[in-house]
């Protein structure tokens, strides 16, 4: 396993445009990713980028940092992987298809965390290739977050691994909990703390070139937007939440969150207005 220590990040700019660069790479059969693990060794949680990014989002102070905070921080590392030789596709046309995130202890505003970004594992799927990017929080030599993501490779014919399996297979019935309103610029806003300034959420003509109507939501500011309605008032000791991405949410749009609550966790979709087209899928767990 190779490590590569970043104790200064270059900024959003040459990030982007290291990514850019990166989109005239044409492998042939990819076997595995290399085995590699960007670190950020020491980030400090921020109490004006934390309240940056609940705002974006709908949480209120009450909520502390909020769960999926710490996938700010880790996204600078993913972008470096994405334009360096370690990857082997385009960076452009990556689809986030599933994301899986846990905190096992309480994170605060003045905590300085280890942040790492590892390669996993390939799997199969009909559209193309799955490959999967692990993320982890550790505070003080222990492990306090840690999430994976699986993204598509769109049109892979040949592909590696296993086929991906959905770990939301539950049949239980949702019922209608709460409405909000996914405004046209929610992406700018969402690119300006979170660093993920893709064309296709930024604007209606630069999703078009993409080939995309109009521009959509970022999954995760969706998934963090249903969390804020369904997490306590109060800071979280744990938490986990898996979120599924189904069909694009266009902005601008109105949405409806639907959920089925037991005593252990909270099944929950974010559908369209109608609430007959589910945009995302997932379940938490506090």
């Amino acid at each position: 396993m190779k490590t590569i220590e970043i104790n200064k990040l270059p900024g959003q700019v040459a990030l982007n445009l290291g990514a850019l660069r990166a989109s005239s790479k044409r492998p042939g059969r990819v076997e595995a990713l290399p085995q590699v693990t960007y670190v950020r060794p020491k980030v400090l949680v921020d109490a004006r980028a934390v309240a940056a990014y609940a705002k974006v989002c709908g949480f209120k102070q009450a909520h502390g940092v909020p769960l999926l905070f710490p996938h700010m921080l880790a996204f600078p590392l993913s972008m470096m992987l994405f334009g360096s030789k370690y990857y082997p596709w385009p960076a452009m046309g990556t689809v986030h298809l599933a994301n899986q995130a846990s905190q096992f202890e309480r994170i605060d505003v003045g905590d300085e965390l280890r942040i790492e970004l590892q390669t996993g594992e390939l799997l199969a799927h009909e559209k193309g290739q799955i490959f999967t990017l692990h993320s982890r929080a550790i505070r003080r030599d222990t492990l306090v977050w840690e999430s994976s993501g699986h993204f598509l490779r769109m049109g892979v014919a040949d592909v590696s691994g296993t086929p991906f399996e959905s770990d939301l297979i539950d049949p239980a019935p949702l019922s209608h909990q709460a409405d909000f309103y996914a405004g046209a610029g929610i992406g700018r806003r969402y690119a300006r703390v979170s660093g993920d300034v893709n064309p296709i959420h930024l604007s209606a003509l630069t999703a078009r070139i993409l080939g995309f109507k109009r521009a959509i939501a970022h999954g995760m500011w969706t998934t963090a937007r249903a969390l804020s309605t369904l997490m306590p008032r109060e800071p979280a000791e744990q938490a986990s939440v898996v979120a599924e991405f189904k069909t694009p949410l266009y902005l601008p749009a109105r949405t409806s969150l639907w959920t089925n609550r037991t005593d252990a966790s909270t099944l929950f979709e974010v559908r369209n207005a109608k609430g007959d087209k589910p945009h995302l899928r997932g379940r938490v767990t506090y």
